[in-house]
């Protein structure tokens, strides 16, 4: 696929995926940009499904919404208080690490790069990007499975990893589709372009899409 034809593509996905619910952090910073409350809702939704990590975002912020204040709980009551989402325990330890270092090392302020946020202990690429290009409204690129997975379907890039993906996608993407991209494409991955088995007949791109990797469809 080249350039020219992925950027009409995401146009139709754009249009046909308007009434469609955004993933969780998208739909926050609708109404709360606030960085390090998106750090910590991107960090609880690593591999849970948004309705859980959702729940999980807003009990805890009704108890610590704050680098200071998260400190100030027992990793228990974290854990907790986020559980059930995936690798709760974790997740608890890191988002206390993560609170106390940019307190004691940030003024309790996130750092707005990526470089930056990609010191701290427990933030990956992923998250990086997502709270790069979501609290700050920057460059970024956030590659996930569905981001990665879909990429690769289309055939606009040929890669193994995601961060193969994040570097193809940085050379080749228009920089005015940077931001936008993750959020589309996890929208598209998790009603029609599913990992197994997507939904082609339904797909409003298929006459588009080079379906590399596809050996069922429906």
């Amino acid at each position: 696929m080249e350039t020219e034809t992925l950027v009409s593509v995401l146009g139709i996905l754009k249009e046909a995926l308007r009434e469609d619910p955004l993933p969780l952090v998208a739909e926050r910073v609708r109404t709360d940009r606030d960085p390090y409350r998106v750090l910590i809702a991107t960090l609880l939704s690593l591999r849970t499904k948004d309705e859980v990590s959702g729940e999980a975002a807003e009990r805890l912020f009704s108890l610590a919404s704050t680098p200071a204040a998260m400190v100030r709980l027992p990793e228990e009551t974290i854990a907790r208080t986020i559980y059930p989402v995936g690798f709760y325990r974790n997740k608890a330890r890191t988002i206390l690490g993560v609170s106390r270092e940019l307190l004691e090392h940030h003024d309790s302020r996130v750092p707005s790069s990526l470089e930056g946020l990609l010191a701290l202990k427990g933030v990956g690429r992923k998250t990086a990007n997502l709270v790069v290009t979501l609290a700050f409204g920057k460059d970024g690129i956030c590659v996930d499975i569905h981001v990665h997975r879909i990429s690769n379907r289309f055939g606009y890039v040929s890669t193994k990893t995601p961060n193969e993906t994040e570097e193809a996608l940085r050379r080749k993407l228009p920089r005015p589709f940077w931001a936008s991209y993750n959020t589309l494409l996890v929208a598209f991955g998790r009603t029609l372009c599913r990992p197994v088995s997507p939904l082609c007949s339904r797909c409003p791109v298929r006459t588009c899409c080079e379906r590399k990797g596809v050996t069922v469809s429906r």
